[in-house]
């Protein structure tokens, strides 16, 4: 603490100042190189339960075990989405029990699940996928004790699943893979929303280097130079 209050007060020694600088120059640059790393991404089918108001709540169940109840909406969407989890992308289309199953009459012993299928955009499909179809949604009339996965199979077959039980391909849709993990750098590009434009951030691809940090690393470059000049200098006037 003495020694910094010297160095303000043009006491200390006359190379201090830039011993100094220099100090303060590498508190800065190294917290702006310690950047996370890019988590990979994946093309699959997320699963989602419609809560009130049209919104989406991630389903923590798979579809083999969750047993919707009568007047549910389950949605599903297809898409690239980092790591998975409540950061997958939700179905773009809002959800409403009423609207979808208000052609399909309620029945005694059976229980009505209204299904939203959003396929994704032509990013999620990936260069070498089929055109994604055009987003639907239809009603299931099921028995009480239907799992979701029943649900999904009365309404959009073929469904297929991999040896592990991991649900594929809904409508057929998509016609190979099975949550396929694609690069990092194809993750972290922005990818349709719910309103069906594209998400914030930057627009680049994510595997250049970041601009303003190099630009900082040149600043702090050129300062940390003059400092060191204006101390040899001094030394020797």
């Amino acid at each position: 603490m003495r020694a910094l209050r010297d160095v303000a007060g043009g006491r200390g020694p006359r190379r201090a100042p830039a011993a100094l600088l220099l100090a303060l120059l590498g508190t800065l640059v190294l917290p702006a190189c310690a950047t996370p790393a890019q988590a990979a991404g994946y093309r699959y089918w997320s699963f989602w339960r419609g809560a009130d108001g049209g919104a989406w709540t991630y389903q923590q169940q798979g579809p083999a075990i969750s047993v919707p109840p009568d007047g549910s909406v389950d949605g599903w969407r297809f898409a690239l989405s980092p790591d998975g989890g409540q950061d997958a992308a939700r179905p773009r289309t809002a959800s409403g029990f009423d609207g979808i199953c208000a052609a399909t009459p309620a029945q005694d012993g059976r229980k009505r699940v209204a299904v939203v299928l959003d396929f994704g955009t032509a990013q999620d499909a990936g260069a070498s996928a089929a055109a994604p179809p055009e987003s639907r949604t239809a009603c299931a009339s099921v028995a009480p004790r239907a799992t979701s996965a029943e649900v999904l199979a009365a309404v959009a077959p073929p469904l297929r699943y991999e040896s592990n039980g991991m649900l594929c391909a809904i409508a057929g849709y998509p016609g190979a893979g099975c949550g396929d993990q694609v690069d990092a750098g194809a993750a972290a590009r922005p990818k349709a929303g719910a309103d069906g434009g594209s998400g914030s951030g930057n627009s680049g691809s994510g595997s250049g280097p970041d601009l303003g940090l190099a630009a900082g690393g040149a600043l702090v470059a050129v300062l940390a130079g003059g400092a060191v000049w204006q101390a040899r200098r001094r030394r020797h006037p």
